[in-house]
């Protein structure tokens, strides 16, 4: 019988692993892993191509929304299916023909005098949106009631990559505009969330002129750090009129208020 063989004690490497959710101190058996990482490894791997490839279900997420009072609207980018999505990243920045249309007129009917939209994008991780989207539009929501902001429709973006934002933002007239969207998973962690804030949305916005909270998932940033994390910086992106790399983030200096 082929037993695990460790060169360092495992109480060490039990101390490190409250540290990390990186694989560290596997074990070898003879020349090989020990077969439950093997396995451990290869369900990890087979999570991430489910988040990236399974299609996500908004449902939940817009009864939740309706639920808090919010109004949604749908949208599509250019991407057709889901292979292309992944070929060409250029069509998932870009609204299609009648999504555009719909949101000049809702543009129009809002009278381009938003503070914030809100927009829920599938992006990478399926996973992603559908667990952690929710609870923090429901703490941003009351966080927006308190400074008395102007919030438009939450918007829920299909086949979406982060610059999407710009065009919904300006269509809608938009201050700023912030998106929640799924990140590429890894191996330690399929439902990672991301959000990206941008203030003067319009299309051909760099990336620099965006900032970027990441990692929120349960054993990443919670939701309400993430939350805070974003009350802060749009706060400061409107008082300010910028966004991106000329906004420093030092909402860790600031004490964390329940939203």
């Amino acid at each position: 019988m082929m037993v695990v063989q460790r060169v360092v004690p495992e109480e060490i490497w039990t101390r490190l692993r409250e540290f990390t959710q990186a694989r560290i101190g596997l074990g070898r058996v003879g020349h090989s892993l020990p077969l439950a990482e093997v396995l451990g490894f290869q369900f990890a791997h087979a999570q991430a191509r489910d988040a990236v490839l399974r299609p996500a279900n908004f449902l939940e997420l817009v009864q939740g929304l309706e639920a808090l009072g919010a109004k949604t609207v749908e949208v599509h980018s250019q991407v057709r299916n889901r292979d292309e999505y992944l070929r060409r990243p250029d069509y998932g920045r870009r609204l299609d023909e009648d999504s555009a249309d719909r949101l000049r007129v809702l543009g129009a009917r809002e009278g381009g005098g938003l503070d914030v939209v809100f927009i829920v994008g599938d992006g990478l991780s399926s996973f992603a949106v559908e667990k952690h989207a929710l609870p923090v539009l429901d703490r941003m929501r009351k966080y927006a009631a308190r400074e008395g902001w102007r919030v438009g429709p939450v918007v829920i973006a299909r086949q979406a990559r982060v610059a999407l934002s710009d065009e919904v933002g300006g269509l809608l007239g938009a201050r700023c505009a912030a998106i929640l969207i799924g990140e590429r998973p890894g191996l330690s962690s399929a439902d990672s969330l991301g959000i990206y804030l941008t203030y003067g949305p319009k299309v051909g916005n760099l990336d620099a002129a965006r900032n970027c909270i990441s990692n929120i998932h349960p054993t990443g940033l919670s939701h309400d750090l993430a939350s805070h994390k974003l009350h802060f910086l749009l706060r400061e992106a409107l008082r300010l009129k910028l966004s991106g790399v000329a906004l420093k983030d030092t909402s860790d200096q600031v004490p964390m208020l329940p939203p």
